[in-house]
């Protein structure tokens, strides 16, 4: 298996090295269960020890699953795709979605992606502009802080059908905030 770029973060995070969390997967059938019962079993490990807990069973179990082949970067256990891109700025959070709900409700290739109208809904943590894209994958772009009262904008197209698609999306959206970035 190629090495996966998960593994360092999560041992340090969990204070537990990959071949102990491989000892768990084993102690517990992890091969024959879902992946929900994986991740459960691991929150179960990681609560009232480490920040975050969810956050990294999710990701101890996301990474067995590649290792055992069940799964490869980028797919989500119902089998569909996942991309991700983001990209910093020096604008604050809520100038930053106002500058990309305009600039999305413009561009001629936001517009022919997206199949229904928008929704932006935030809090203080995070403001989130998600649309279901014309071919029934769900867009989602989140603007969270960053330090100093600054902001990164997170682009996530989830349920894609194929690797493929995923690769092309993230390319894709690699494009779309380049020029958005520029633009501003």
């Amino acid at each position: 298996m190629k090495a996966n770029s998960r593994i360092e973060p999560i041992e340090r995070a969990t204070q537990q090295t990959w071949h102990e969390w491989l000892q768990f997967m084993e102690s517990i059938d992890a091969h024959n269960l879902n992946h929900h019962q994986i991740a459960s079993k691991v929150l179960e490990v990681l609560m009232d020890k480490i920040d975050n807990p969810g956050w990294w069973a999710q990701s101890v179990t996301v990474a067995y699953e590649q290792y055992i082949g069940r799964r490869i970067p980028g797919q989500r256990p119902d089998g569909t795709f996942q991309t991700s891109v983001s990209k910093a700025t020096q604008l604050s959070m809520p100038v930053l979605m106002d500058h990309w709900t305009a600039f999305a409700a413009k561009d001629t290739t936001v517009q022919a992606l997206i199949g229904a109208e928008p929704r932006v809904s935030g809090t203080q943590k995070r403001i989130t502009w998600r649309a279901k894209a014309k071919d029934g994958s769900a867009l989602v772009v989140i603007s969270e802080p960053k330090a100093k009262g600054t902001a990164s904008l997170v682009v996530q197209h989830m349920g894609l059908q194929s690797l493929e698609l995923n690769e092309a999306a993230k390319a894709q959206w690699v494009e779309i905030l380049g020029r958005f970035l520029k633009q501003l």
